[in-house]
């Protein structure tokens, strides 16, 4: 069968939730994702040392085979915030997205009140961690999903601040410029750089040109993404023989 090789490259949704999981749950990686993609004063204040990654997925079975997540709790400026990343890696919008979220942070809170003492939950200052969700999306199509919860709500314009309501940020891997990922020169952005939805040539031009600036990467990061490189690109690759 001959191939195309200035067709778009398949990418295989299973394989990349791994490959984004493994890559992610690095705390490493973890913050140079904030701090490269998230526009927002808050990441300023996050060190390092301070980001602890939850082992545990609150993914509902309903939606099990749609994505993986990661879920991280971060002390920022004395308060503990729980930052939970979906990876969501497959070519359609879901527009339900808003309510999955809703569900999956009602589960989060859920297992922390599970943990928590009933004395302690009675006490007046007792508060819940704030949830920041975070959307991680491959797809070809623009992200076209609301992005607020309320919007989802009919007529929630005559409710005011009466209705629930929240926003997830949105990290949309292929509306970001080339010039852009390359130079961030770190990580993450070169996994972007990699996995953006270009053809087989644009592909190896890319793999050259990052290749270029891969001097600021630590050995142990460089390490990870030939891990990546393995995990995706060559399955990729493989789909065109």
């Amino acid at each position: 069968m001959e191939n195309n090789q200035n067709q778009p490259i398949q990418k295989p949704h299973f394989q990349h939730d791994k490959g984004y999981k493994f890559l992610l749950s690095n705390k490493e990686t973890f913050l140079e994702l904030l701090q490269s993609f998230i526009k927002e004063e808050w990441v300023k204040y996050i060190d390092e040392q301070d980001i602890v990654r939850i082992d545990k997925s609150f993914i509902l079975q309903d939606f099990s085979n749609k994505e993986a997540d990661l879920v991280y709790r971060v002390k920022l400026k004395g308060k503990q915030v729980i930052i939970y990343i979906l990876l969501e890696l497959q070519s359609s919008v879901d527009y339900a997205m808003p309510y999955r979220l809703l569900l999956y942070m009602v589960e989060i809170y859920r297992s922390i009140l599970k943990d928590a003492a009933k004395k302690e939950m009675r006490k007046k200052d007792f508060s819940l961690p704030a949830i920041i969700p975070i959307v991680l999306y491959n797809g070809k199509r623009n992200w076209t999903a609301k992005v607020s919860y309320k919007e989802m709500l009919d007529s929630y314009e005559l409710f005011g601040e009466h209705v629930l309501d929240f926003k997830y940020i949105l990290i949309d891997v292929n509306r970001y410029g080339k010039e852009e990922l390359i130079s961030l020169r770190n990580l993450i952005s070169g996994v972007f750089l990699l996995d953006q939805d270009v053809n087989f040539d644009e592909l190896l031009s890319r793999l050259k040109e990052f290749a270029a600036a891969l001097g600021g990467l630590e050995e142990k990061e460089f390490e990870a993404l030939k891990v990546w490189v393995k995990r995706i690109l060559l399955e990729r690759f493989g789909d065109l023989g």
